[in-house]
């Protein structure tokens, strides 16, 4: 990784996907037909220095030291797949502009998949409209075009820099799997990973087109202000948030250019430290059930805010949170007069701490008064001192981003290229269920509500998540599902039609109300009358598209201790506390600790004053260890 903190750290967040299936070749110790829970295998391989390792991923096969000296995290190649979809699409549309078209391996016969049910001829059209382009393009003057395959260096190509490159393992696979790139700068700042890098590009025969530099990132982005040095793609995947690097590439993109940005500090941005989200973001996270979408509509507001100090403002392709982090990809443009819309693109939030009931508050509003637009400060706030459904208070957050977090054309694209060639990527099964997922979420509802905590608001059982659907449609309100949260309840209905259908489900599943207390949320929302009365129904229209085809839309856990993994160490030798720590404490309310092994390892005030009788052996359980003892012996 690049930073400029923990100059001799490597912090690649190049991360690969919960259904990772990566190979890894040690030098020594190995046995080809052995394997682990997450799927990869081992054997090996001539010509490696003592203990290192070649990890195969996509097309390309990277160099590792034994060592933890650069930082690598196998369960994000989910994130490096869609990573390299998304730049060839973008490669795609940028490169036609400039008479370049692109040839992708596999991609002859691109399947048209129906996404939605109910826009299906519109979805359809406009799914087969890149097909008869095609065709156009094909059956005419084929001089016109110059084509870039893969692994190619393409002189009228896009110029790609990640700034926090560690292994170099996503620049390599852009190298070798996206078309019409002229250069590839990798950069991180610690001397171990840019040689590293050097050696992975020779090692993949992409020198002509990958570079490896040794500088800070913020240093190379701010020196490629400049119009003609500007990057057509930029690429920040740290380790832990990318705040330091916002600044200098919303400016080093190029206009129309791609952004692809990466947060893995969740418990920031998910509402753990508010304080510390608004010092990094310039907004107040909440803890709240919708807090992954909210995560996401964070680093949006981040990113435009910064953006607009240059005249510059964000259109955002796509935007998803999987797994333990989020990845948004949006397209930056210089314009004045759009940017005088920014206040009204952000809004306040206010959400309920009783019954999680939310509203917006527009930070701004516009008018339209002729040919001219009028600007002004929005009125509110749109609640009161207290929730109008269970007397409860509100708390603040924000500002976030308020608009579509998805370009939907463009996500259709992806969607199509991905399901027509499901060979291309090891993980085109997930990619095609999330993407299914974003195209049938509704674009102008932010957030979202969860079923499971409305009827838990209320103590009562859950209602079939297809008929609680059916009802919102029955009453005339749209519905979809949303792929940050698995019991999602995506809605332009009010908070209050919402606690009119929980009512009615509750009159049929009845609540003990004498456990009630009364200033509780539950008694004060079922104590008022329902004025909607529900009908439960099942609608064939309340099952989405993606769930009847029973796509892999939410990823199970791969592997044993799954996530963040621990940072690189620049001296080398793997840490190995942070992995203890977590496999000491995994299951410590569910199962009862029997085993002295298995006790805390630290010593107690009386060992470091020396008056411990137990000496060595001293932990803080002593009074547990001897239970255990005793136990035994009886």
């Amino acid at each position: 990784m690049d930073g400029k903190k923990e100059p001799e750290e490597s912090q690649d967040t190049t991360s690969a996907g919960a259904d990772s299936a990566t190979t890894a070749v040690p030098m020594e110790d190995t046995n080809p037909s052995s394997s682990t829970e997450s799927g990869q295998t081992w054997s090996t391989e001539p010509g490696l220095l003592p203990g290192e390792t070649v990890v195969r991923e996509g097309k390309a096969a990277i160099l590792f030291p034994s060592a933890n000296e650069v930082f690598y995290n196998p369960v994000q190649e989910f994130n490096r797949d869609l990573t390299c979809a998304v730049i060839t699409e973008f490669a795609r549309e940028q490169l036609a502009q400039r008479g370049v078209r692109i040839l992708v391996p596999g991609e002859k016969d691109r399947v048209v998949v129906r996404l939605s049910e109910e826009n299906g001829t519109e979805d359809q059209e406009a799914s087969e409209q890149p097909e008869k382009e095609q065709q156009n393009e094909e059956e005419g003057d084929k001089k016109e075009y110059i084509t870039a395959s893969v692994g190619e260096r393409c002189e009228q190509g896009l110029r790609v820099l990640e700034g926090l490159a560690a292994s170099g393992l996503r620049s390599v696979r852009f190298a070798l799997e996206v078309p019409g790139l002229k250069s590839i700068t990798a950069n991180d700042y610690s001397a171990k990973a840019a040689a590293l890098i050097a050696r992975n590009a020779q090692h993949n025969n992409v020198s002509h087109i990958l570079q490896a530099s040794q500088r800070d990132a913020s240093m190379v982005m701010y020196e490629a202000r400049g119009k003609k040095e500007r990057y057509d793609v930029i690429d920040l995947d740290p380790y832990g948030s990318p705040s330091p690097f916002l600044d200098a590439a919303v400016q080093a993109v190029s206009e129309g250019g791609l952004l692809c940005i990466t947060c893995t500090d969740m418990a920031v941005m998910a509402g753990n430290s508010g304080e510390t989200c608004y010092s990094k973001y310039g907004s107040m996270s909440i803890k709240s059930r919708y807090c992954h979408e909210m995560a996401l509509r964070i680093i949006l507001h981040s990113l435009d805010q910064r953006a607009a100090v240059y005249q510059r403002y964000i259109e955002p392709l796509l935007s998803v949170s999987v797994d333990f982090y989020i990845r948004v990809f949006v397209r930056v443009k210089t314009g004045q007069a759009v940017v005088k819309n920014s206040a009204s693109k952000h809004a306040l939030l206010y959400n309920c701490v009783g019954c999680g009931a939310f509203h917006l508050q527009r930070m701004g509003k516009k008018m339209s008064q002729g040919k001219h637009m009028k600007y002004s400060a929005a009125t509110g706030p749109p609640v009161g001192p207290n929730c109008e459904h269970c007397r409860q208070r509100h708390q603040l957050g924000g500002p976030i981003w308020a608009e579509p977090i998805h370009d939907i054309k463009f996500v259709q694209k992806v969607l199509g290229a991905v399901s027509g060639n499901p060979t291309h990527f090891r993980t085109s099964k997930r990619i095609e269920g999330v993407l299914s997922m974003v195209t049938e979420e509704l674009q102008d509802v932010p957030l979202y509500y969860v079923l499971d905590h409305l009827s838990s608001t209320v103590h009562c059982n859950t209602p079939p998540l297809l008929q609680f659907r059916s009802a919102l449609l029955h009453a005339g309100y749209r519905v979809s599902l949303s792929h940050a949260c698995k019991n999602a309840v995506k809605t332009d209905a009010p908070a209050g039609v919402l606690w009119d259908i929980i009512r009615c489900w509750e009159k049929s599943n009845p609540v003990k109300r004498e456990r009630l207390s009364e200033t509780s949320p539950a008694q004060h929302i079922l104590s008022a009358a329902p004025t909607l009365q529900a009908c439960f129904e099942i609608r064939e229209d309340a099952n989405p598209q993606s769930r009847k085809r029973h796509l892999t839309r939410f990823q199970e856990n791969p592997q044993a201790n799954w996530g963040p993994k621990a940072r690189a160490k620049s001296g080398g030798g793997i840490s190995s506390e942070l992995e203890d720590k977590r496999k000491q404490f995994q299951g410590k309310r569910k199962k009862p600790i029997t085993d002295s092994s298995q006790l805390k390892s630290l010593p107690c005030k009386k060992f470091r004053k020396g008056t411990c009788t137990y000496g060595d052996k001293c932990c803080y359980s002593h009074e547990l260890e001897q239970e255990t003892n005793e136990k035994k012996m009886d």
